[in-house]
């Protein structure tokens, strides 16, 4: 019996690694404290300064908060682990290993937290004149990955492992990459010169030589999503849409209704005149519609056609989504309806007079 418990004394003792097995108790209970702390720090607290921010006018100060929540987790992470290295006796590279582990996860949080405010920082610069969304966008990605590479490269020197081949190789390879991917890199370029000239942004709606109408959903570095009028996605190269003919809605002063409206050739002028005042003052009368400083709205007889009497509504409205656009067109058709019906006139319709004539 006593040999049975010097035994287990001797195996605890001893443990794994010349670690006993106290000593890794005492480990597994500064993990499970560092767990505890991490759930405290990235939940409980973050929570709590949530409900602080929330009552702040801007919503930054949020966007930071939430950013923050993973790399503020990681610090009780880091420091259970700093303290597991200190207490165990390790030695040789096994302390090397632990040590070097320690950094990285430190390099890991600092540059996690780094990238992640690039988004928001970036968030506030996009609410300037000279910076628009999508630029902001573009540039939060890039230096995202730029933080992403300096914290890379920090933690390869950590393990003593040179960057200089390292980038030697890269360049090779990326020549070979380069002559395969030329489209990409024209695409990428397309992408920055639509973004610097701020032909559009995420939101707008947008008309390519009458083949593509939709909003855009996002630009990419590669193409651009816009979102059909039937809401079907699609992906365009930025090269096809940086050299085509675009129309942006979004940018209009003013939306324009030019209509030519034909009626019969028995309307009087009389009749005429009372047609286009009574348009007239339903234009200038409703709020729908707004007066161009350039160009008035008007509505004049100004043309006979060959087979009727042509009348032109020239009007504008400011600047409305696509929905009450079409709403507004609508209301203005039934206008035109109901007054031409109340003065007892008709729209015309092409027509054609066949004379017959009788050699009798």
């Amino acid at each position: 019996m006593n040999e049975f418990l010097n035994l287990i004394l001797e195996t605890w003792e001893l443990g794994i690694s010349g670690v006993s097995i106290s000593e890794l108790l005492i480990c597994l209970l500064i993990i499970i404290g560092g767990l505890i702390a991490r759930t405290l720090l990235s939940t409980n607290l973050v929570n709590r300064l949530s409900l602080l921010t929330q009552n702040t006018e801007t919503e930054i100060d949020d966007v930071l908060l939430e950013s923050l929540r993973a790399p503020i987790g990681m610090i009780p992470i880091a420091f259970a682990l700093y303290l597991i290295t200190a207490f165990l006796p390790l030695s040789g590279s096994l302390d090397l290993i632990a040590t070097n582990l320690v950094k990285m996860i430190v390099i890991y949080t600092i540059f996690s937290a780094l990238a992640n405010l690039t988004k928001p920082l970036f968030f506030l610069l996009g609410d300037t004149s000279w910076m628009t969304p999508a630029m902001s966008l573009w540039l939060s990605r890039v230096t995202g990955v730029l933080i992403w590479i300096i914290g890379i490269t920090m933690m390869l020197d950590i393990w003593g492992i040179e960057i200089g081949p390292i980038i030697a190789g890269l360049g090779l390879f990326s020549v070979a990459v380069a002559l395969g991917a030329q489209d990409m890199f024209k695409n990428i370029i397309a992408g920055i010169f639509i973004i610097s000239e701020k032909r559009f942004q995420p939101g707008d709606r947008i008309r390519v030589n009458d083949s593509l109408h939709g909003i855009v959903e996002n630009i990419g570095f590669r193409s651009t999503e816009v979102r059909l009028l039937d809401t079907s996605p699609v992906f365009v190269p930025n090269t096809d849409l940086s050299d085509a003919k675009l129309i942006n809605h979004q940018n209009m002063n003013y939306r324009r209704i030019s209509w030519t409206i034909n009626l019969i050739y028995s309307t009087s002028v009389e009749q005429l005149k009372n047609i286009c005042s009574d348009l007239e003052n339903y234009i200038n009368k409703n709020g729908d519609f707004s007066t161009n400083p350039g160009q008035e709205n008007f509505v004049k007889v100004t043309e006979l056609g060959a087979s009727s009497i042509d009348l032109t509504i020239l009007c504008y409205l400011k600047p409305v989504d696509y929905t009450n656009f079409s709403e507004v067109k609508q209301n203005l058709i039934f206008e035109i309806i109901k007054v031409v019906k109340k003065h007892c006139s008709d729209f015309a319709f092409p027509t054609r007079s066949i004379y017959i004539e009788n050699s009798q």
